[in-house]
């Protein structure tokens, strides 16, 4: 049987160290075109590397389309930074920071997609 406890509306995750990102809920859509804007942007090769570029790429895509606010990420001068596409990619380079949003972002999505072939 499957659970429909997914979210419906926008709201915070804490990433640690200090960074809250305020996201749009995890659809079908938002992952459907992380993963379209991946594949347009990454060769298709088969090689361990190659499946942790995909991978973060996701992640960055699927954050850049989620998070429409954000707390606790300050620009070079130490100043609240402004929410950027380039600002998020750089925020999903650090990896406690892009490991915290895949699992409490995509990770519930994930686990409904695992119980439905349980």
């Amino acid at each position: 049987m499957i659970h429909l406890e997914l979210k419906r509306e926008p709201y915070w995750l804490d990433l640690g160290h200090g960074v809250r990102v305020h996201v749009r809920p995890c659809t079908t859509a938002l992952v459907m075109a992380a993963r379209a804007a991946v594949a347009r942007g990454i060769d298709p090769i088969t090689d361990d590397s190659a499946v942790g570029e995909r991978t973060a790429a996701l992640v960055k895509a699927l954050a850049k389309s989620a998070i429409d606010g954000w707390e606790g990420v300050g620009d070079e001068k130490g100043e609240p930074a402004k929410l950027t596409p380039e600002g998020v990619d750089a925020l999903m380079d650090l990896w406690p920071i892009a490991e915290s949003f895949e699992r409490q972002y995509l990770g519930p999505a994930l686990l409904l997609d695992a119980e439905k072939n349980a």
